[in-house]
Order: structure tokens, then C-alpha cells, then sequence
């Protein structure tokens, strides 16, 4: 089992879904974990149930579309901890939030307000924007550092009916490239991590068929690779985007190759 004693990471959106099955994989495998959301009871919850376990779980109080929240949060925490070696971005919000019905019930873009568009594109992109920002200054002056931005498959980002959330993600990949490049001269790593397929968290509308429901991944889909991606096997790996329902056929690829690769296939998605 991959060791990640003394690793320092923040899971952003760990609450519930995707966030919460990352965190809780790192914080098993011995991270030290920043549960980051919004200042709610929730999060408390979440923490103090973690803790009872006995495992390294803190809250981070963060409103990711909030610059100052963003800020904040990122600058006390460095204070605290005096260093951060992984930041997830996850936290983001589905098409629930913009047409309840959408599997159903699609709506045309131009239906949609204007309002729900900003809310959504707020989290699920600017909001991977000022958590990168916030802590790759601190990343660069170090010389090292680890940012996974999670995405969707593509063809969520092409679907009919999935504005805003399909731009949103588009957008965040797109970002994430950059900031593979950019960051690439100073030995920071930028990944991208996906499910493979719709899950089981609280993005699905709850009137979808039990027959659908049933082929929903689990959350947890997404712990061996994190921590794999946390792991010192993946020190130097960066510019990937991973498929979690193929990690196993990915690792195996990876771990055959004489060097590390920068950009093997990753499959589908």
C-alpha cells in the first residue's frame, strides 16, 4: 500500500462526492488532508467525523469563487502548515443547479439565464483558477509542487442541453494545459483526472431510472489514482490526463516504460 506520511495536500469541494472520496483515499493512505469548502456545519461535520477515525483530516474554510476567501484560506494555511505539496481542484457544481431535469428535460443554451451561467462557469473554472494561482506562486519559489485539476469526459462538454456545465469543464482543461506549460519550467506538475463516466454523487438528478442509476460509478472510483498521484512514484509526471475507470491499464503502461512519459494515450474520455 502507497505510503503518504508527511504529505500535505488540499482536496477542494471534499465534502461529499468525487472531494470527499479523494480525501478520504489520501487521508488512508497517512496525507494530511485540507478539507476545503464553504463554512458551513458540513464541513465541521465532515472533519470531525474523519478525525474520530483517526485520521489527519483539517477544515479549510473556502469560498472558491471568492478571490479574498481564496486567498485568505491559502495564505493562513501555508502559515500553519509552512508548506503544501498537492492541491486538488475539484470543487464545482452540476446542471442540477441550472435545470434539475436535465438528463430528461434538456434545455437549449439559449434558455439558460444568465445568472445560473455565471454561477456554475464562477465554480467550475474560475474557481480552478484562483486556487491554482493561490498557491502556484508559493509552488514556484519552492522549486516543486502538485496541482490535479478534475475533469469530465469530453462528451459531457459537447452534450445537448449541458450549458453551462460542459463549457465550464471544456474550459478547465484548456486551463489546465496552460498551466502545464507554464508551470512546467519550474518543476511544478499539473494532472488531469476524470471518472470515465457519470457517478454517484449529488450532481445525478434523483428522478433518473433505477435501470441508469444502477450503471453509475462509485465516488471511490477516483482514490487509487489520487494517491498514486500524490505517491513519489509520480514525482516529474505531468501534462497527463487520467481516465479513472482505466488506471489500471494506465499505471501498467507507465510503469513499462523506460522513462517517464509525458503524454501516453489515456483512453477514451
Amino acid at each position: 500500500m502507497t505510503d503518504l506520511a508527511g504529505v500535505k495536500v488540499v482536496v477542494t469541494g471534499a465534502t461529499s462526492g468525487l472531494g470527499a472520496a479523494m480525501a478520504d483515499a489520501l487521508l488512508q493512505a497517512g496525507a494530511t488532508v485540507a478539507m476545503a469548502a464553504r463554512p458551513t456545519p458540513r464541513l465541521e461535520e465532515a472533519v470531525a467525523a474523519r478525525n474520530g477515525d483517526g485520521l489527519a483530516a483539517q477544515a479549510l474554510p473556502m469560498d472558491v469563487r471568492d478571490p479574498a476567501s481564496v486567498s485568505a484560506a491559502s495564505r493562513g494555511l501555508l502559515e500553519r502548515w509552512g508548506r503544501v505539496d498537492l492541491v486538488v481542484n475539484n470543487a464545482g457544481i452540476g446542471m442540477r443547479t441550472v435545470n434539475p431535469r436535465f438528463f430528461e428535460e434538456p434545455r437549449p443554451f439559449f434558455e439558460v439565464s444568465e445568472d445560473k451561467f455565471i454561477d456554475v462557469v464562477s465554480t467550475n473554472l474560475t474557481g480552478y483558477f484562483l486556487v491554482a494561482r493561490a498557491f502556484a506562486g508559493y509552488f514556484v519559489s519552492q522549486g516543486q509542487g502538485r496541482l490535479i485539476n478534475v475533469s469530465m469526459n469530453h462528451e459531457t462538454m459537447r452534450r445537448r442541453g449541458f450549458v453551462p456545465y460542459g463549457p465550464s469543464r471544456a474550459g478547465a482543461e484548456a486551463l489546465s494545459l496552460i498551466m502545464t506549460e507554464d508551470l512546467r519550467p519550474y518543476g511544478v506538475a499539473v494532472n488531469v483526472l476524470l471518472p470515465g463516466g457519470a457517478t454517484a454523487t449529488g450532481m445525478i438528478p434523483e428522478e433518473l431510472p433505477e435501470a441508469a442509476k444502477s450503471g453509475l460509478l462509485p465516488p471511490e472510483i477516483m482514490g487509487p489514482p489520487v494517491v498514486f498521484l500524490a505517491s513519489a512514484e509520480a514525482e516529474g509526471l505531468t501534462g497527463e490526463r487520467i481516465v479513472a475507470v482505466e488506471f489500471d491499464a494506465w499505471l501498467n503502461r507507465f510503469r513499462a516504460a523506460p522513462t517517464p512519459q509525458t503524454n501516453p494515450a489515456s483512453g477514451p474520455g
